[in-house]
């Protein structure tokens, strides 16, 4: 999605009360509407990256894929859209929505729904977005959560799910 696609800004309550070009949603931090999307391969590890020189979070690692949802776009439909557009796929499964939370950081917030995907297809990357990938299992995972730098955003659903599960 580039910065002059239109995007819905939402109120506390994740009720639509306008729309906004990306760029002036970042630029005036307005409230929007976010997915991540936790992708699992076969074996049950988790597909994890880091991000291109983005302008929002460049370079970190996320545990998710995903991004901003679209004017009028559903939750579940950009969850879909994201994830085969970042994995680089088609023919995924419907991501099953697991939660949703306000992540609110200096001042501005989004409001994120959390998804997770099985995909068994060979992946192949957005490289506007993904400059690194590989698919972890949670004990490798573990220790790179202190020992990289992660997305806020990212993590926050991070443990957010991994207290959900416990």
């Amino acid at each position: 999605m580039s910065g002059d696609e239109i995007i819905d800004i939402v109120d506390d309550q994740d009720r639509v009360v306008g729309q906004s070009p990306r760029s002036v949603a970042y630029r005036e931090r307005l409230w929007h509407r976010c997915v991540f999307i936790l992708a699992r391969d076969a074996e049950d590890r988790i597909f994890v990256h880091r991000r291109t020189e983005k302008q929002l979070y460049p370079s970190l690692y996320d545990v998710f894929v995903g991004g901003v949802v679209g004017a009028g776009e559903s939750y579940d439909e950009a969850a879909l859209r994201e994830a085969e557009e970042e994995l680089g796929v088609t023919g995924l499964p419907q991501p099953s929505p697991l939660f949703k939370f306000l992540f609110m950081e200096d001042g501005q917030g989004w409001w994120s729904s959390v998804y997770e995907v099985r995909c068994e297809l060979p992946v192949a990357p957005q490289e506007s977005e993904i400059a690194w990938h590989a698919f972890l299992t949670e004990d490798e995972l573990r220790p790179r959560l202190t020992e990289w730098e992660w997305t806020p955003d990212g993590l926050e659903a991070y443990r957010r799910l991994q207290e959900l599960r416990a």
